[in-house]
């Protein structure tokens, strides 16, 4: 079950990126930005090459110049048949031909140019040796905030990933954890999301009793117990837009402590969501946060960010952590995670993602989060 299928991005949409793009970049100084296929590729140009190989893909932009597609000659037949196409122009090369060369005579001598962060190093090192003079800087670096405000289309989509993971919380509650191995709930979780629309898992964290104090502890063979309490987080794609969140569930009743400390992570997790509004800080959410737990005495054990951004990526810029002065703005959409872990015990985490709004935020989570007892 999958719901109605989304209407797709078109052709202006893709041009209005693009020259958005061109324009941050030069605000930003830069000569121009080069983009090698990627999640930046697929969101600039709607375009996925077939395979990842050796020969050099690299979209050019540059403030008031039309974009160009650098693509092989093998491949241009598939480019040409992107959304964004058709507002662009391919530069193609044949092999036994010098793609570089191909790509030097897009670029500014001596400019320094914003570069995709998973281009290749040869290739990089390739247009240094073409463009004398030129220098580089990684797109995180140079433009953080590129693809982090989404606009109307894009926050449709984000919600509706985020509802097909809520779906799948729901369903997973009554699955039997107790006797399982956490690889077992984990496949559950994996085929849940699939079944609401997801063309892609990421994670699916089921991270049981001791095993729970590991944040980043995905899914092994150890059998759930009664008496666990076991960390669910999960996400993927759904439509080429991210979901991820994290519930804490108990097998059978809990104790008082892991009522305390669950009851306290919720509390942290509200007063994140709470200094969510345009304006502020991202670290602000941090700090909200942070505070909660630190007061209670357990801040030693809350280890990690607050927040990481989210959109054709799982994880992306901004991220909620001190030090980021990062303005929020309306349209950016990221994660709300506070956690405690408790080294050998257990450990709890609540997660939602978070649009900011014109006055404050919204959660695109919307299962409980107070404590879900499971069988």
């Amino acid at each position: 079950m999958t719901g109605s299928t989304p209407a797709p991005f078109t052709a202006e949409d893709y041009r209005a990126r693009m020259e958005r793009a061109a324009r941050e970049a030069g605000d930003a100084g830069l000569a121009g930005l080069l983009v090698a296929p990627g999640p930046d590729l697929v969101w600039l140009t709607g375009y996925a090459p077939p395979a990842v190989t050796e020969r050099l893909t690299l979209l050019v932009l540059a403030p008031g110049r039309e974009p160009v597609l650098v693509v092989p000659t093998l491949e241009a037949p598939d480019a040409a048949k992107a959304a964004g196409a058709p507002v662009l122009t391919l530069r193609d090369w044949t092999d036994g031909k010098d793609p570089y060369a191909v790509a030097a005579g897009l670029l500014e001598a001596g400019g320094r140019f914003g570069v995709s962060d998973n281009a290749w190093a040869m290739h990089l090192l390739g247009l240094q040796k073409a463009v004398p003079g030129s220098s580089y800087a990684s797109l995180t670096e140079a433009l953080p905030m590129l693809r982090a405000v989404k606009d109307a289309a894009e926050l449709e989509l984000m919600a509706a990933a985020g509802a097909a993971a809520d779906r799948t919380f729901e369903e997973i509650r009554k699955v039997p954890f107790a006797g399982r191995r956490e690889s077992e709930v984990g496949a559950d979780l994996a085929g849940l999301l699939r079944r609401f629309g997801h063309s892609q898992v990421d994670f699916t964290i089921v991270a049981s009793g001791p095993n729970g104090a590991d944040p980043h502890h995905e899914v092994g063979d150890r059998v759930i117990e009664r008496g666990d309490m076991v960390v669910l987080d999960f996400g993927g794609l759904k439509d080429g837009y991210g979901s991820d969140t994290s519930r804490t569930v108990h097998v059978g009743e809990p104790t008082d402590e892991e009522r305390r400390v669950h009851d306290l992570v919720r509390e942290a997790q509200e007063a994140g969501f709470r200094a969510v509004r345009p304006g502020v800080a991202c670290q602000e959410v941090d700090r909200a946060a942070r505070a909660v737990i630190a007061g209670a005495g357990y801040g030693e054990y809350f280890v990690h960010r607050t927040g990481h951004g989210i959109g054709v990526t799982t994880h992306e810029p901004p991220y909620m952590i001190e030090g980021e002065e990062q303005p929020l703005v309306p349209g950016m959409c990221f994660s709300v995670e506070p956690g405690v872990y408790l080294p050998g015990r257990f450990g709890v985490r609540i997660e939602d993602i978070v649009t900011v709004t014109q006055d404050g935020g919204r959660r695109l989570n919307d299962t409980t989060r107070e404590m879900v007892i499971v069988d």
